[in-house]
C-alpha cells in the first residue's frame, strides 16, 4: 500500500501510464470509507473525470470542443444535483443506524492523464477535480455512515462550481456576475452558438500534432477504467518530479539558495527531471 507524505496530486508511475503523466488524487493515509456518499461521489467524479481526460482534445493545445464542454456541462449539473440532494444542514437530524453498522470500502482511482495535457483548459480542470476527490477522500465525514453534511457538499463542491464558471466565463464569455449567480446555467442555445475564435487570438487557435503513441486503446485501459483499490497501488507514488519540495531540497540549505558551482552544479542542472519509469 502507498504511504505518501505529500498532498500533491500524486504521479501514477506505473509503466508507459507513468512515461504519458497520469494522476490520481491523493488520499493521504485515507485508504477508505465509512460513508456510502463519499464513496458514491468519489466512484461518480472518478469515472467521469476519466471520461473527460481521455478524450482527443486533451491531446490539443486549442480550446475544447463542445462535446468536452457538454461533457464537463452534465458533470456539473449531476454532481450539483446529488450534493443538494444528499448533504443535510446543521439544524436537520442526521439518519442513523440502530443495528447495521457498515464494513466500509477502501477508495478506488481512477488514473487519469494530467502532467503531460497539452490542452490548457482541461488540465486545470482536471487539477481541481482531482483535489475535489483529494477533499473527499481525507474528509472528516468518512467517518459518518450514512449522511454528509452541508460543510462536506460546499467544500468538495466548490472545484467543480469552479471548473464550470471558468469555463462559461472564458470559452462562453459570460460575465463573472452572470456565471456566479445561483442557478446558473449554460443552455442549448449556448453550446449551439459556441466560437471560440471570437475570443481567442489566431495562434490560440493553432497547434502542432501531438504525439500520438500515447494514445492508448479501449483494452489498454480496460484496468484503469474499472478502478484500482488504492491499497493495490505501488508504494512507491510520489508528485510530479518538478515539484517544488524536491527542488528546494536538492538546491536549499536554510532560507537562501545554496551556492553551487562548478561540476556540481553543471550535474544537477542535466540531471533529469523525470527518472526512467519502470516496464510495464
Amino acid at each position: 500500500m502507498p504511504l505518501t507524505n505529500t498532498d500533491a496530486i500524486l504521479w501514477y508511475n506505473v509503466g508507459v501510464f507513468g512515461e504519458a503523466g497520469y494522476a490520481v488524487p491523493n488520499w493521504s493515509n485515507d485508504v477508505g470509507s465509512l460513508n456510502p456518499q463519499i464513496l458514491d461521489w468519489t466512484d461518480l467524479v472518478g469515472r467521469n473525470l476519466f471520461h473527460i481526460m481521455h478524450h482527443e482534445d486533451s491531446d490539443l493545445r486549442i480550446p475544447p470542443s463542445v462535446n468536452t464542454l457538454k461533457r464537463v456541462h452534465k458533470l456539473y449539473l449531476r454532481a450539483a444535483n446529488i450534493l443538494a440532494g444528499r448533504a443535510v444542514p446543521p439544524g436537520e437530524n442526521n439518519m442513523e443506524v440502530q443495528h447495521a453498522r457498515p464494513a466500509g470500502e477502501v477508495f478506488r482511482v481512477y488514473p487519469v492523464p494530467y502532467f503531460k495535457v497539452r490542452n490548457p483548459f482541461m488540465r486545470r480542470w482536471g487539477g481541481l477535480m482531482l483535489v475535489s476527490l483529494a477533499e473527499a477522500m481525507q474528509h472528516t465525514e468518512n467517518r459518518k455512515e450514512l449522511e454528509i453534511s452541508t460543510a462536506f457538499a460546499g467544500q468538495v463542491g466548490q472545484y467543480v462550481r469552479r471548473v464550470y464558471v471558468n469555463m462559461a466565463i472564458e470559452l462562453f464569455g459570460k460575465t463573472r456576475d452572470v456565471a456566479q449567480a445561483d442557478g446558473f446555467a449554460l443552455t442549448d442555445a449556448d453550446f449551439s452558438a459556441y466560437n471560440p475564435g471570437d475570443f481567442f487570438t489566431q495562434t490560440e487557435m493553432v497547434d502542432t500534432v501531438p504525439r500520438l503513441d500515447r494514445v492508448f486503446t479501449e483494452d489498454r485501459l480496460e484496468l484503469l477504467a474499472e478502478g484500482i483499490p488504492v491499497t493495490q497501488l505501488p508504494a512507491n507514488l510520489g508528485p510530479w518530479p518538478t515539484n517544488l519540495t524536491n527542488l528546494y531540497d536538492d538546491t536549499r540549505t536554510d532560507a537562501t539558495m545554496s551556492g553551487v558551482s562548478g561540476t556540481s552544479a553543471t550535474r544537477s542542472a542535466a540531471a533529469p527531471l523525470m527518472p526512467n519509469p519502470p516496464g510495464p
